[in-house]
């Protein structure tokens, strides 16, 4: 009997132009065997980072028609993922979709495996179109995750810590730094926590991790010398799309980590402007 294909509802906006949220979710999690159902947040012309004047269309009024839709179709999902939210409206609407799918078994048997990205920021800045009362509205959602991977940034703005840049810190001070985030995000979820993106002195990135029994790990790859956007969402799609393999945790950090060093590293030879995102279509038949 061939196994069932993982549905995966993918709650991120849709950027026409620069490769993020959906335009990266989808073929990641597709070509890992999911099937991938969006529920757009925004409509973007490109992406925030590296662009102006840039058309926003916020989708709210249409989610709710969208989720009502999947609920009268009696659909069902083995994970839900979120990402990039346009307004702070927004924050109840996801809410009433985990309260709508988030307890029910798909096909397997599973309860949805709740992955929250809090995309809000990067550099200790947050996002242009970000408001206070849409971060603090973060904050509450992300006591739902099951598995949440914010950067560096977004952990710090989720637990009211001031932002430090850990490439100016010693080793051992930007890894201590991440422990205290790692334990005030505990305070927030009891599930799986990945930081990523904490650029250390040495030239290396970490992600500091923490599985639900308590284990704490790290992983770390050679910083590649360019910044694109969209290599959180690329980070978290691998990363969910390895656990729905069955692998650990630990293990699809330590494969989403290593796939998209790989992509960066690639990417950085070819002509491409990092606004662009990272070249990831010439990669993507390595995570069938």
């Amino acid at each position: 009997m061939q196994p069932q294909i993982p549905r995966v509802a993918a709650i991120h906006d849709l950027s026409c132009f620069g490769r993020c949220a959906l335009t990266v979710v989808m073929p990641t999690l597709s070509v890992m065997g999911c099937q991938v159902v969006p529920v757009p947040t925004a409509l973007l012309s490109t992406h925030t980072g590296g662009f102006t004047d840039l058309h926003f269309c916020d989708l709210t009024s249409h989610m709710e028609g969208i989720a009502s839709h999947f609920s009268r179709l009696g659909m069902t999902f083995r994970s839900i993922y979120t990402g990039f939210l346009g307004s702070a409206e927004q924050i109840e609407t996801v809410s009433h979709f985990l309260d709508a799918f988030g307890e029910i078994p798909d096909e397997s048997g599973e309860k949805p495996l709740i992955l929250i990205d809090p995309v809000m920021g990067d550099d200790g800045v947050l996002y242009s179109t970000y408001t206070h009362e849409l971060m603090l509205g973060m904050r509450r959602l992300s006591s739902r995750a099951q598995l949440l991977t914010p950067n560096l940034t977004e952990a710090c703005f989720l637990t009211d810590t001031p932002y430090r840049d850990t490439a100016e810190l010693s080793v051992d001070e930007a890894m201590n730094f991440a422990d205290t985030l790692l334990q005030r995000l505990i305070e927030i979820t009891s599930g799986r926590i990945v930081i990523t993106g904490i650029r250390l002195s040495d030239g290396r990135h970490a992600n500091v991790g923490r599985d639900a029994d308590g284990r704490e790990f790290c992983v770390c790859k050679p910083h590649e010398g360019k910044a694109y956007p969209g290599t959180g969402d690329l980070f978290a799609s691998v990363l969910l799309g390895e656990l729905l393999r069955g692998a650990s945790f630990e293990d699809a950090c330590h494969a989403a980590a290593d796939f998209v060093a790989e992509v960066i590293r690639e990417t950085a030879t070819l002509p491409t402007p990092v606004r662009d995102g990272v070249a990831l279509e010439s990669h993507l038949h390595k995570l069938i």
